[in-house]
């Protein structure tokens, strides 16, 4: 890999203007007013995949927004790495809160970043760390040290569920044939603690609707006679969760897989501190489920969140309403065994059960996605630990984490492929919040490191 670790050194500098270009284009997938910015960095990924080498290149058209496959297929007898990735980032919002506009992309140190780091809405999910794998492929089929065929599925609906993938895979399936799937859509614990993914939590999201009177009312000729849906929402939402901070929902933990003491020491071997953890969001206590720690609360333990909630008069000044409506958006990460369908199903019944008779309420359910474990003893995981070994200097610690990529349980159920999750962004990276960013010293590493695993997965399957 020696003439494939040089390409990378000598042009660093371009490989980060290029990023620079995708990074500009605003590919809110959530967002129809950004319908042809999506389409847009599509057309970009595609083109920098056939400029790194791809033979073939289509911007598949879905439903919805559109998947890039690219394909190099050097010996049908060596093995495939299939890698998976999405092109759509999260709405910017809130804009005010940005130190820099937030698809104008800018470098600036930061105490974690001494060497600086990439601000900008993508940068690290996912569009800097997609670009890692288009720029690993670059080097190694440039310089004819490509040891494994390598195809490519960069989607535009991730930020909003993945709706056509699905459909894509099941149509697609021989066609996406490999021997593993490889994602950065995840990160490490430090760049100077590597650790690789394996396990992520399941998702059940909903919307729910709290209506009381036919229209807004007057607070004044109505307030106390009338059941208010933003009153009587926010005593829902209190009865979710008991004061141990569990989950209330009948039903709710009975498929919960429960780790043994043995592999709670494990994970407890990874370096934690918690009033470093706590100052780095500027919290004064953690709080979650009793008799768990705060890594455990947000890896192996299910949730409930309210991730927002609104109704009412929100405008400048005073208008004295009693609202018709309430609503909220509330998530639940699921843990192995969990069914989001199912998740959801106990969650509509309790929720409605809960209601008073002066309110009807509506469950609209969004998207979801099973939870997913990768072994460590597979080649893949291995491949991973090898690589990553070499350029960091140390063995990575494998590590659940709390996120979710709902496409990995799907790639296993139809494709029958494990996935490994090699990611090199931090927590402290600021996905889906404003001031997003990724270290150069990660989007580097990174593009050292995959050629690496492509060696490594290559040497395991002789």
């Amino acid at each position: 890999m020696k003439k494939t670790q040089d390409f990378i050194s000598n042009n660093q500098q371009r490989f980060l203007d290029e990023l620079f270009e995708l990074l500009r284009i605003p590919s809110v997938s959530a967002d129809p007013a950004n319908k042809s910015d999506v389409q847009s960095a599509a057309e970009l990924v595609a083109k920098h995949l056939k400029e790194a080498g791809a033979d073939e290149v289509e911007i598949c058209q879905t439903a919805g927004h559109p998947i890039v496959y690219g394909e190099k297929i050097i010996d049908p007898k060596l093995p495939t790495v299939l890698v998976y990735g999405h092109y759509d980032v999260q709405p910017a919002d809130p804009i005010e809160l940005w130190d820099s506009p937030a698809f104008e992309p800018i470098i600036k140190k930061t105490d974690i970043h001494p060497d600086g780091a990439i601000f900008a809405r993508g940068a690290c999910d996912d569009k800097g760390q997609v670009f890692m794998h288009i720029k690993a492929f670059e080097a190694m089929s440039k310089n004819g040290e490509l040891p494994c065929n390598a195809k490519f599925m960069i989607e535009g609906e991730e930020e909003v569920g993945s709706p056509n993938l699905a459909i894509f895979i099941k149509e697609q399936k021989e066609r996406l044939a490999a021997d593993i799937i490889l994602v950065s859509d995840t990160g490490i614990i430090a760049n100077d603690v590597p650790s690789i993914t394996t396990g992520l939590r399941g998702l059940s999201y909903v919307e729910v609707e709290v209506t009381g009177p036919n229209r807004d009312l007057h607070s004044g000729l109505y307030g106390g006679a009338v059941a208010n849906p933003i009153n009587v929402l926010s005593d829902m939402i209190g009865q979710l969760q008991d004061d141990k901070h569990k989950i209330t929902i009948p039903g709710f933990y009975d498929k919960v897989e429960v780790l043994t003491e043995e592999e709670r020491n494990e994970m407890a071997r990874a370096p934690y501190d918690e009033e470093e953890y706590k100052a780095s969001i500027k919290i004064n206590a953690v709080q979650g489920e009793e008799g768990y720690t705060t890594r455990e609360r947000s890896s192996i333990r299910p949730t409930l969140d309210v991730n927002g909630i609104w109704g009412g008069y929100i405008g400048e000044g005073a208008k004295t309403v009693l609202p018709s409506k309430a609503f909220a958006k509330i998530s639940m990460r699921l843990v192995p065994h969990q069914d989001p369908d199912e998740i959801t199903e106990l969650f509509k019944q309790y929720f409605e059960s809960i209601a008073p008779e002066s309110v009807t309420v509506k469950v609209n359910p969004h998207h979801g996605g099973l939870p997913a474990v990768t072994p460590i003893d597979s080649k893949g995981y291995i491949a991973a630990s090898n690589a990553m070994e070499k350029t960091f200097g140390k063995k990575p610690i494998p590590l659940r984490s709390g996120g979710s990529i709902p496409i990995v349980a799907l790639f296993e159920q139809v494709l029958g492929l494990k996935t490994v999750l090699m990611g090199f962004g931090l927590n402290s990276d600021a996905i889906h919040s404003p001031n997003e960013h990724y270290g150069l010293f990660n989007f580097y590493k990174g593009i050292e490191t995959i050629p690496y695993f492509y060696e490594e997965f290559a040497n395991l399957n002789k």
